[in-house]
């Protein structure tokens, strides 16, 4: 439960975000959704530091090595802050190419290119977040990251309301309220690591082997995070193909989804720290109890999710839009949304129990003949011009099913049980 609390906070950033820039118009909007793209392409891509973290922590936890724990998990502070300085720079100097590989319009390119160019100084700060999150869920600890979460939150939508209308930056107000609010939880989380370190004498000093192999071991969750990415920004360009308001209409139908994902994806983040910490205490009958388990509440949290968007698909488009055309093109999105929710629990949760087993070898080589399998759904959909519901079953029934194909012969499976 505070795994989920924490997660859910995450999206509530974008949720924030497009509530309130939703309704300066349609091209900020798009553009919002542009240079959300990018970021959370960025960010998702670094997401290793949090999921390699984490069992690599938890592990060594279980096996009762709990300075060494915190050790691993300041190693991988010090790789984020190293990635974060460099795509900071780089992204500096390449955010105007990045939001015009979408072709939109002038003034969507131009929304996109000043939320893009302002939220990346924020990035270091993310990827310290993301860090720091997977050293004390591999500690088994979930309620610091809920309290952290829930303050960033709240921050955020305050400062991004006082930017965005109280001082009329518009767009631009909202990113820097973002980059505010995410500096002041990197802040808080160095704070717990330093006396974590202190407390059970844990160097602070970077370690280059332990830094290098973090780095090792993210590669093959980096090359798994890719291909998602590679999914869901193919998804983004059909999208903007179709036109600025079925592009706004995805936005939205983005932003619900990966709240969506990320309250049932609490479920996998649980299943990193539990079945890493079963692993490492060589205990396979709790980590194949846990495994049954997560499979039964992943089904079970998507069926109930799937019932509350059937019962909003008519109304939650007017949180976001007050455009009528993006309003009339959600409901039959978000109904398609809601046929594929108990999909994408099951995905989420056999996900998060490879991950926490150090499967990624395996998540990462399945993971592109499922972008395999996508790629030429997505061809139809743009050459036919079927509109944006068919995108989304292209993409919320097609892809995640063939991720729950790959992801379910694993689970059946002995090879990913590994102990020690």
């Amino acid at each position: 439960m505070p795994a989920l609390g924490a997660l859910v906070a995450e999206p509530l950033f974008l949720l924030t975000d497009t509530a309130l820039v939703g309704h300066l118009g349609a091209a900020q909007l798009a553009g919002l959704g542009l240079a959300s793209a990018v970021l959370q392409t960025i960010v998702g891509l670094l997401v290793f530091l949090a999921y390699a973290t984490t069992p690599t922590v938890a592990r060594r936890l279980g096996a009762g090595d709990r300075t060494g724990a915190i050790r691993a998990g300041i190693d991988g502070l010090w790789l984020a802050a190293l990635v974060g300085a460099v795509l900071l720079v780089v992204g500096l100097w390449t955010s105007g190419w990045l939001v015009g590989l979408f072709h939109a319009d002038a003034a969507t390119t131009h929304a996109a290119y000043t939320y893009l160019s302002l939220s990346l100084w924020g990035l270091p700060a993310m990827l310290l977040v993301l860090a720091a999150t997977g050293l004390l869920r591999g500690l088994q600890d979930t309620r610091t990251p809920l309290i952290v979460a829930g303050a960033g939150f709240g921050a955020n939508a305050v400062l991004n309301a006082v930017f965005i209308y109280g001082f009329g930056w518009g767009i631009a107000g909202s990113a820097a309220g973002t980059v505010v609010a995410q500096w002041a939880m990197a802040a808080v989380y160095l704070v717990i690591a330093v006396r974590a370190a202190r407390r059970f004498n844990a160097p602070l000093r970077p370690g280059l082997d332990g830094v290098g192999g973090a780095a090792r071991a993210g590669g093959w969750l980096l090359l798994r995070t890719a291909s998602l990415r590679a999914a869901l920004l193919a998804t983004t360009v059909v999208a903007t193909g179709m036109g600025t308001e079925s592009l706004a209409a995805v936005q939205i139908a983005m932003t619900l989804f990966f709240t969506l994902a990320f309250v049932l994806d609490s479920l996998a983040i649980a299943g990193q720290a539990m079945i890493g910490h079963g692993l490492g205490s060589a205990d396979v009958v709790r980590v194949r109890a846990i495994t049954r388990r997560l499979v039964q509440l992943g089904l079970g949290s998507g069926i109930a999710l799937g019932v509350v968007l059937i019962l909003l698909a008519w109304v939650i488009g007017g949180v976001f839009t007050s455009d009528r055309v993006i309003l009339n093109l959600l409901p039959a999105v978000v109904l398609v949304m809601a046929a594929g929710v108990p999909l994408a629990g099951y995905v989420f949760v056999l996900d998060g129990v490879l991950i926490g087993a150090g499967d990624a070898r395996y998540l990462a080589l399945t993971g592109l003949v499922n972008l395999a399998v996508y790629v030429p759904l997505l061809v139809i959909v743009a050459v036919t011009d079927a509109g944006v519901v068919w995108l989304w079953v292209a993409f919320g029934i097609g892809y995640l099913g063939a991720r729950a194909v790959t992801l379910g012969l694993r689970a059946r499976g002995e090879r990913w049980i590994v102990t020690g």
